[in-house]
């Protein structure tokens, strides 16, 4: 197996190795503050820490949409870690029609964070086709709060998961596919009911009607989805923390999604990848912001409950 060395320019394509099956990670530019929003950082550990998976190649498009789209060609999966909203990359020029010819043949798709948001009359119908659910203002929330995720449905994603807690921006009440025929929740927890918003406020992103109709009802923040077409797309709504990629749990749902959309099989114990400060710290994007405190791994809950059966 060859393996390309890695360029870390902005726009610059960054490349794994040469083999079987070949995974986009697109990563927007830069958004938010130190240890935040890091897209480019994230993409570049994802693509190291597949790295030990044979059959797989990753390829990094640093820095926003690629300048030359046939990097697309023959790929097997995509995902976007991006500034979303009306920001979102995929909003601009005719790329969601570009994406949507890309996805054809069952190519898989995933978003991250941030770039689960999209208008809904610029892509949210995509997203509906594409993964099954999206970020919907004005009827999804986006706080901040400590997820604990008590009971795992026995999916390719969750393999070598166990139950955890953790706290980061975890948007939750996506507008799913009706009857969420397809979707598969793969993490979910009850939020406090303060995360809600406040009832009545008028925000895009809190205190809707809607998500205030289910107080104490556990919320879908990962979920996995299988396409009429045949293929795959995911959600992962955390992310806004990059420190938490330190943490086993919450990387490997990530990694074993990747795979999973990609219809790579996943491994028993899922992607197994060893984190050091260093490689969290790594590839940050130079923001000029006053660093937080060191990246530290957060600390897993311990297994508490057992996995419910799997879903074929």
């Amino acid at each position: 197996m060859k393996f390309l060395p890695l360029f870390l320019l902005c726009g610059a394509v960054v490349s794994a190795s040469a083999a079987d099956k070949k995974i986009i990670l697109i990563a927007g530019s830069p958004s938010h503050g130190h240890l935040e929003h890091e897209h480019r950082a994230g993409a570049l550990l994802f693509q190291k820490c597949l790295a030990s998976v044979p059959g797989v190649s990753v390829t990094v498009v640093s820095n926003n949409w690629p300048t030359d789209e046939k990097v697309f060609e023959g790929a097997d999966a995509v995902v976007v870690f991006c500034t979303g909203g009306g920001g979102h990359l995929l909003t601009k020029g005719n790329r969601l029609q570009t994406m949507d010819g890309v996805l054809k043949n069952g190519v898989g798709f995933g978003t991250m964070h941030y770039g689960v948001e999209i208008p809904e009359g610029k892509g949210g119908a995509e997203f509906l086709r594409w993964q099954g659910g999206y970020f919907l203002t004005n009827w999804s929330v986006n706080p901040h709060w400590d997820a604990n995720f008590t009971n795992l449905p026995n999916h390719e994603i969750t393999r070598g998961v166990k139950p955890f807690k953790i706290r980061d921006e975890w948007y939750y009440h996506m507008k799913f596919v009706d009857g969420m025929k397809g979707v598969t929740p793969i993490l979910s927890a009850i939020p406090p009911d303060g995360t809600r918003g406040r009832p009545g406020a008028n925000s895009t992103h809190g205190g809707n009607p809607e998500v205030q109709k289910h107080k104490g009802e556990a919320e879908h923040v990962v979920w996995a989805y299988e396409r009429p077409d045949g293929g795959r797309g995911f959600g992962f709504t955390g992310a806004h923390e990059h420190r938490n990629w330190a943490n086993e749990n919450f990387r490997k749902v990530a990694l074993n999604a990747i795979l999973w959309i990609a219809k790579v099989p996943v491994p028993a114990n899922g992607v197994e990848c060893a984190v050091t400060q260093e490689d969290i710290m790594a590839n940050l994007d130079p923001k000029g912001q006053k660093p937080k405190a060191a990246a530290v791994a957060p600390k897993a809950e311990p297994f508490i409950s057992p996995v419910l059966p799997e879903k074929k």
